[in-house]
């Protein structure tokens, strides 16, 4: 993936992050409180249908008339509707009353064997409780969810005592599953509105937000497009500053060799259109030997002595010069009171040498010495630092060559740097 791609990509991101902030926070919230909604429903009906069971198994009609039959049927000859009519007909007024009162789905009264004496369907009167029974006819308690005659109820099953401490019977209360399911929905229809409404505001809150965002990233990528260009213009003149340091240096060279016809023609030639007509270039020669005593001045400056070795057939065209001054300037200014230089060709390509005994290149530095505005000085001038080496090395790859760093038999840097020579 490219980095302008990535980026772009990262800022949609960056956009549509509160969105789906809003998005995944309500939604959640949502979910919670409909889940907290039907847990409190729920209990509400579990704690509704116990406190009615309760109530009516202790309730004295209800003792008196289970008492009634307790000796209506045993384990093995249960009683049937007929042995507990008169039960029934004492406590299924009560048991309906109690439903529509209390809003439960039915009240179911058995005896000590847990047949029942009533319940809202009559052919369910007399008839044994298909459920859980035996744990209540002993004495516990159960509330929970069971499947009987008319569905999944959530019931409460509680047994009735007598003045002696005896089961003697069980009241069943219970609420249809389905019944606590339309209130479920009912409490959720009240809940949407409410998170609708406030998805809504959120969303109109958060497109704010995106907006602003969007537009302090525009605003941001103009300044950096502005400082981006500012830098560009910056390192151009910094190089056009380091360049015309080293041709002044030429010049000086020529007039100090009394040569100021050569020194005329060489500013003509890199510097066109002051107005004189263009004479005749620079003799090379004049200008190569200007350049080594111009290099060799400024090294002795900084209290560095140059030895230079050069093949007589190597050509010091202005990129050969341009590579040597600037090397033998990176050695003086790093330190070194010697650099010598060898200029050499072989097979087409001129080599060049520079080695100094100053305190070399850090090898945690090789990797980056050649990029632009890299320096170990700090900058007194104010024009920039780090473009010598720059140049360097876009002079040798712009004539197909390369350039490396190393150690110095001289105990400092050596630079080896080959250009091919032009056809």
């Amino acid at each position: 993936m490219t980095r302008p791609r990535a980026a772009r990509l990262g800022r949609i991101a960056v956009l549509a992050l509160p969105s789906v902030i809003v998005l995944a926070a309500t939604g959640i919230t949502t979910v919670v409180a409909a889940a907290v909604q039907e847990q409190s429903i729920r209990a509400g009906v579990a704690e509704q249908v116990h406190g009615v069971a309760s109530s009516l198994a202790g309730l004295p009609e209800v003792l008196a008339a289970v008492g009634s039959v307790v000796d209506a049927g045993t384990d093995d000859d249960l009683a049937d509707a007929a042995d507990l009519a008169d039960a029934t007909a004492a406590l299924q007024p009560i048991a309906s009353l109690v439903e529509g009162a209390a809003g439960v789905s039915y009240v179911v009264v058995t005896d000590d064997e847990g047949v029942r004496i009533t319940h809202p369907d009559p052919d369910e009167r007399g008839e044994l409780v298909e459920t859980t029974t035996t744990q209540v006819l002993e004495g516990e308690e159960f509330v929970g969810t069971e499947t009987g005659p008319s569905g999944p109820t959530l019931r409460a099953k509680v047994p009735i005592v007598d003045a002696d401490g005896d089961v003697i019977g069980m009241v069943a209360v219970g609420v249809l599953e389905s019944t606590i399911a339309a209130d479920r929905e009912r409490a959720l229809g009240g809940l949407l509105p409410w998170s609708i409404g406030a998805l809504g505001v959120a969303t109109l809150a958060s497109v704010a937000l995106s907006v602003t965002i969007a537009r302090r990233l525009r605003r941001a990528d103009a300044v950096d497009a502005e400082s981006t260009q500012m830098r560009r213009q910056a390192d151009a003149l910094r190089e056009q500053a380091h360049e015309f340091g080293t041709r002044l240096h030429v010049v000086r060279g020529l007039v100090a060799q009394d040569q100021g016809d050569d020194a005329v023609a060489y500013i003509d030639a890199v510097a066109p259109g002051l107005g004189r007509a263009p004479g005749a270039p620079p003799r090379r020669g004049v200008v190569a030997m200007a350049t080594i005593e111009a290099v060799r001045g400024e090294l002795d400056g900084h209290g560095a002595s140059l030895e230079l070795h050069i093949d007589e057939d190597v050509a010091l065209d202005d990129d050969v010069l341009l590579v040597l001054a600037n090397l033998c300037r990176n050695a003086a200014e790093a330190g070194a009171t010697l650099v010598r230089c060898t200029l050499a060709l072989r097979d087409g390509v001129v080599t060049i040498a520079v080695e100094d005994d100053g305190p070399g290149i850090d090898p945690g530095d090789a990797h980056r010495i050649f990029a632009r505005g890299w320096s170990t000085r700090d900058d007194a001038s104010g024009v920039g630092r780090g473009v010598g080496l720059d140049v360097v090395r876009r002079t040798v790859a712009d004539r197909g060559g390369s350039v490396v760093v190393g150690r110095s038999a001289l105990g400092g840097a050596r630079f080896d740097a080959d250009l091919a020579v032009p056809s």
